[in-house]
Parts: structure tokens; C-alpha cells; sequence
């Protein structure tokens, strides 16, 4: 049997047990708290997995809406515009470029592609999960790194790490998921130049477009061991209509590609390629984000409660109490917000909404904080 076969087979049958996922927030990990009766019409304010509030654009929306009536076509031709248009936006000649159903598709291929019981994989603690997850089930090394003070990423340690387990990949997630922080360029230079040869970095941008931070992407033009991962789901708000990208030496995207292909929904490509399309939307949206998220923050600190550093439109509060009751108690108020992670069981992170929406945060708040919850 191939070795393509093999990991074929291996993938899909880890998809099967919903291993393959993770990154969408299923299983007991990230599973929700129970929502509080709601009156019709009334729901809660979701505050969980760090989507748009604000939906696709107004022109994103139009453009998904129209192709509706040409989608009994697969139109392939669409999803060479998309790849085009992107590479074009990023400096790429377009054989760096490919598209996936969002990044958890990209970043579960990862895992069956580049990790295995002899290769390892490096990643920061906390970040997100999903690759560690699948990489964990094949039977390969996870070397978690907790994070430097400041929120940034361990390098050094990492790439200690990345020695010690014979890391087939080191995933960066940059700003990091869950804590919205950033890793500063310099940083990621450096680990370029330290890192194992044998090891592939992944540099997750799905949050980038919030920063003022440059992009790493530019470095796949020059190196064939560097993945940069964009997706559509945050600041473009198409987390339900699944588009992402994958930036890389043409031989990794074959890699990547090994395991099958499929083609993406029309609507997803109209809507991506409006929205590269629309003129200031990505300043808006980021301008749009940080102003609440810091009004917000500026909040909790006031009151005594300590946030990490973000750049995101996610941010990290240390309730002063366990995280998953506080959680709950929140949920019980109507605001949904996100879990603690293990490494950090005080500290819950928080979904940046829409000015209600973080006003209904700030009531639930001051209320769990009172009884207690």
C-alpha cells in the first residue's frame, strides 16, 4: 500500500471519529455551556468562537445571493479568480496559493501530512487546539510551550522543543488564539533561522487582519518550508460560509493536496472575492473592532480585572475564580462566552460583538462578579 494511500485512509478515518473537527468546537473541550430559557424572539448574546457579529459585507452578501441561480454549475473557473485576486493582493505568484473550506481543513492536513510517532509537533500553551488534537490521535509527540509574559510566543523554547521531539512542524499562531497576542516579527525571523531544517513552520494569520502587525506570507516566495493559513471566517464575517487559504512552496501545497480535493461552494467564492474586492472594509472592520474590544478592556481593568495583551477581536480576562463556573454563571445571564484553558484555569476568553452586545457583556459581568458566580 502507498504512502499516500495510507495517510488517506488514516484521515479519513480519523474525520470519522470527529477528530478532524476540533477546530470547529465540537467535543467535550470546547463544548458550551447549557443556554438559559429565552423568551421568543430573545436569544443570547454570543460572545464564544470569535465570529463577525457584522455578517459578510453588504457587497459579499449581494455577490453569494446572485450566483444562487448559476450553482447547479461547479464553476471552477471561479476559485482561479479567488486564488488570482488573493495572490495578487499579497505580492504570491498564484502556484503559492490554494484554496480550502476555511483553515481547519488546512490545518488537519497538516497534522496527517507533517506530524507522525517519529516526527513531532511544537506548539504554544495555550493556543489552538485543533492540530495538537489530530496530531496527538496519530500518535505523535505534542511539545506544549507555555507562552512568555507578555503573550508572545516562546521561540527559543520552541525551537529547544522542536530539537528534543524531531518536530515535523511547529505551529505559530500569530495573533495567538485564544489570547489575541502577537509575536513580533523579529521573533519570527529569528526562529526562521534557528528552527531544525527537517522542521515546517505553519504560521496561523486567521486573526491578522484585526493588527496593524505585518504578514510573514511574503516569506513562501522565498522558502519551501514556511505555511502561511488566511481565512475568510473573522474579519470578513463568513465563518458559516467556510473559505480559507493556504500560502506555501507549490511542493507543500501538493502535500497538503495528497489527501484529496473537492470544490468549494460558489456562494463562499463570490463572497470571498467581493470582499477582497470592497475598498476599505478591512480598515473599517479592524477600526470598528479595536475601538470596542478597547473600550471593553479598559472596563475590566478598572475594575481590578486583569487582560492580556490582544490585537485580536478575542481577548483573555482573569475572572479571579474558576473559569468554567464564571462561564456558567455568565451563560446564565444570556452572554455566552468562551472557556479557560487548562494551563490557565482563572482566565476565560472573551469574543469581541458589537457595542450592545459587549454593553450586555459588561451587565452579565458585573453581575456574576457580585453573586459571586
Amino acid at each position: 500500500m502507498s504512502s499516500t494511500v495510507s495517510s488517506r485512509r488514516s484521515f479519513l478515518q480519523l474525520a470519522g471519529t470527529g477528530l478532524a473537527l476540533s477546530g470547529i468546537g465540537l467535543g467535550p473541550a470546547t463544548a458550551s455551556p447549557a443556554l438559559p430559557a429565552r423568551a421568543a424572539g430573545a436569544g443570547p448574546v454570543l460572545l464564544n468562537f470569535n465570529e463577525s457579529p457584522y455578517g459578510p459585507s453588504a457587497a459579499a452578501q449581494a455577490a453569494a445571493r446572485d450566483i444562487v441561480a448559476d450553482s447547479g454549475r461547479y464553476l471552477f473557473a471561479l476559485a482561479g479568480e479567488l486564488r488570482d485576486a488573493f495572490a495578487q493582493q499579497e505580492g504570491l505568484a498564484a502556484d503559492r496559493v490554494r484554496l480550502f473550506p476555511g483553515s481547519s481543513e488546512p490545518l488537519n492536513r497538516a497534522a496527517v501530512v507533517w506530524t507522525s510517532p517519529t516526527a513531532g509537533l511544537v506548539v504554544a500553551d495555550p493556543t489552538f487546539e485543533s492540530l495538537g488534537d489530530l496530531a496527538a490521535a496519530r500518535g505523535a509527540t505534542v511539545e506544549k510551550v507555555p507562552l512568555r509574559a507578555d503573550g508572545a510566543h516562546d521561540v527559543r523554547a520552541m525551537v529547544d522543543a522542536a530539537t528534543r521531539v524531531n518536530a515535523g512542524l511547529l505551529y505559530l499562531c500569530n495573533p495567538n488564539n485564544p489570547t489575541g497576542s502577537i509575536t513580533p516579527a523579529d521573533d519570527i525571523a529569528w526562529l526562521l533561522a534557528n528552527k531544525p531544517a527537517q522542521t515546517r513552520l505553519l504560521v496561523d494569520e486567521a486573526y491578522l487582519q484585526f493588527s496593524a502587525q505585518r504578514s510573514v506570507i511574503a516569506q513562501v516566495m522565498q522558502r519551501d518550508d514556511v505555511i502561511v493559513l488566511r481565512t475568510f471566517s473573522k474579519l470578513y464575517g463568513m465563518a458559516g460560509l467556510r473559505l480559507g487559504v493556504a500560502a506555501a512552496h507549490p511542493d507543500r501545497l501538493r502535500e497538503l493536496a495528497s489527501l484529496g480535493d473537492n470544490p468549494l461552494p460558489v456562494t463562499a467564492l463570490a463572497a470571498g472575492l467581493a470582499s477582497l474586492r470592497e475598498p476599505g472594509l478591512v480598515e473599517q472592520r479592524r477600526e470598528q473592532n479595536t475601538r470596542v474590544r478597547q473600550a471593553t478592556v479598559q472596563w475590566l481593568e478598572k475594575r481590578g480585572f486583569r487582560c492580556l495583551p490582544t490585537e485580536a477581536n478575542c481577548f483573555m480576562v482573569d475572572v479571579q475564580r474558576d473559569g468554567a463556573a464564571f462561564t456558567k454563571a455568565m451563560a446564565e445571564r444570556g452572554v455566552v462566552i468562551g472557556r479557560s484553558w487548562p494551563i490557565w484555569p482563572q482566565v476565560v476568553r472573551v469574543s469581541v460583538g458589537t457595542e450592545a452586545e459587549m454593553a450586555a457583556f459588561r451587565e452579565a459581568f458585573a453581575a456574576a462578579v457580585a453573586s459571586n458566580g
